[in-house]
């Protein structure tokens, strides 16, 4: 009995004493930080001078990283890189091509610079440097900053947002098919804008997927939730002898038809409406592709899209599921703060870890789920798995 309220006493009059002893250390560790007296000793003692100015400007880059963007943003409505792309330009010629005031010019030139999207030459003219070289490569990516006012306005109040307070976002209302409904009769003027800068953005991701998985080992390929075709035309392009099939909401599969036979290629595919909502998907396909759609929806959509796909497919097919996911070392910034915010101002979805959209695939029927590396994970990664029979998981 001694025993038992001895005990009692250390627990109720020393409970922080039987924390974990990680978190003991954690607890202590924050204290010590968080102390402007420590933090005052850590940016003069020179063993921990440096680590101190790089959480310095860390914290000072988070607090700024919004002048950061929009002065990209302002680069890339300027037109700057494109500007440059000849060669160096003096700041009065670039102030006259841009329709600034040179002093100004000078301002945004400065701040580009410091970005390393320009470079200030010996000279005093101004040429691109590295990010700005490669957004010139990279259109898609200046279609996607434009993009990014939409949500800029829907994280105006991030508060109101996390607590579902600001009514229908400007990004639900720009991806209609995200919705609760994923209506299958959106007219053609609500999604003509997003399938252009869908159709951009996979420009980006479609050769990382195609060097990562040769297509030619297939008869037949149905993109789903393909867009414009943009992922499919980079397919036949790779594999002259692939048939192909897009299937998408019947607006958006009626403008993919018309790119197919615009390049001539309607003999190769074939451009398919409907809603995998409330129908069937066509069947045939020896192979299924979904290129950065699972990411867009809830689990319970997940759920109906995959069981449907598996439906669809030949026995023994393959799905190919191409997006970022969650857990990719280095990326977490990309898929849990731009992605997570992006999604839920888009009303639908999250990013998943390939454990997880394992887990969905194996619910909805499919084996031998394994993982493809891909040149850049941090745009996308890649599970390739087979529709399984019941018999045969028996």
């Amino acid at each position: 009995m001694a025993g038992q309220v001895g005990q009692a006493r250390r627990s109720a009059g020393g409970g922080k004493h039987a924390l974990p002893w990680r978190e003991r250390w954690l607890s202590f560790r924050n204290r010590t930080i968080a102390s402007p007296r420590f933090q005052r000793w850590a940016a003069a003692f020179p063993p921990t001078r440096g680590i101190a100015r790089r959480n310095t400007r860390a914290l000072f880059d988070l607090c700024a990283g919004f002048v950061y963007s929009q002065t990209l943003f302002a680069c890339i409505r300027l037109d700057l890189f494109a500007i440059l792309a000849p060669g160096p330009l003096s700041v009065a010629t670039l102030a006259e091509r841009t329709c600034l005031r040179p002093e100004r010019a000078l301002r945004l030139l400065d701040a580009a610079a410091s970005l390393n999207l320009v470079r200030r030459l010996a000279d005093g003219r101004f040429a691109l440097a590295d990010l700005g070289a490669a957004l010139i490569g990279n259109p898609s990516v200046a279609a996607m900053i434009e993009h990014h006012a939409l949500l800029y306005e829907d994280l105006r109040d991030p508060v109101a947002l996390l607590r579902g307070e600001g009514g229908t976002s400007r990004l639900a209302a720009y991806w209609p098919y995200a919705g609760p409904a994923g209506d299958a009769a959106i007219p053609a003027e609500a999604v003509a804008e997003y399938s252009a800068l869908m159709a951009a953005s996979q420009s980006l991701i479609a050769e990382d997927i195609l060097d990562a998985y040769p297509m030619r080992r297939h008869r037949l390929l149905m993109d789903v939730g393909g867009g414009e075709g943009a992922f499919l035309r980079a397919v036949m392009r790779a594999t002259p002898g692939l048939a192909v099939r897009l299937f998408d909401l019947p607006a958006v599969a009626a403008r993919a038809a018309g790119r197919f036979a615009a390049e001539g290629l309607s003999h190769r595919a074939e451009a398919c409406g409907g809603n995998f909502r409330t129908a069937p998907l066509p069947t045939g396909a020896d192979a299924i592709s979904l290129v950065r759609v699972v990411h867009d929806h809830d689990d319970d959509t997940v759920r109906l899209l995959l069981r449907a796909a598996h439906d669809a497919l030949c026995q023994g097919g393959t799905l190919l599921v191409a997006e970022p996911m969650a857990g990719t070392a280095g990326a977490e910034p990309v898929t849990d703060a731009y992605f997570g915010f992006y999604l839920l101002a888009m009303g639908s979805g999250r990013c998943r870890r390939p454990a997880e959209l394992t887990a969905l695939l194996h619910e909805a029927g499919f084996g031998r789920c394994r993982e493809i590396p891909t040149r850049r994970p941090l745009l996308t990664r890649l599970l390739v798995c087979q529709r399984i029979d019941t018999l045969q998981r028996k």
